[in-house]
């Protein structure tokens, strides 16, 4: 990496995920099936991604998506254990938007689509804040 992540900017990118996550899952704008179904954990995954590359700002991109995999797909599978503290862990608002409640295997897929989107953006724009500092 030739120079590491502007933290402010991943603050802000999350904090416009946010919004758009809690918008999405408001019911105010009709989505389409599967953009309503897994379009949520898809902006989940992608403010973890944020929060690795907020974390770890000289940390490859690629470590970053696999770093952001590993957890979304861990708190995924976590949602297989079943004990009393995390159950009600898991009815709490914010709980329930950390922790989920029920494994799904697509919520997998959705949660890679998520990190991509993230990883795309950040290659796309650090490629494209190189070009600009290139002398002509």
């Amino acid at each position: 990496m030739s120079r590491p992540r502007s933290r402010p900017k991943h603050a802000l990118a999350a904090v416009l995920v946010v919004g758009a996550g809690l918008l999405w899952r408001s019911h105010l704008f009709p989505l389409p099936g599967l953009a309503a179904k897994y379009g949520g954990d898809a902006l989940w995954a992608l403010l973890v991604f944020l929060g690795c590359g907020f974390l770890f700002p000289r940390t490859s991109t690629a470590r970053v998506f696999l770093m952001a995999l590993g957890f979304a797909w861990a708190i995924e599978f976590s949602q297989l254990y079943h004990a009393p503290w995390i159950d009600h862990l898991r009815t709490t608002r914010v709980g329930g938007w950390i922790l989920g409640s029920t494994f799904n295997v697509p919520d997998l897929l959705a949660y890679v689509a998520g990190i991509a989107l993230g990883a795309l953006g950040e290659w796309a724009g650090r490629g494209a804040s190189e070009e600009t500092k290139r002398p002509g």
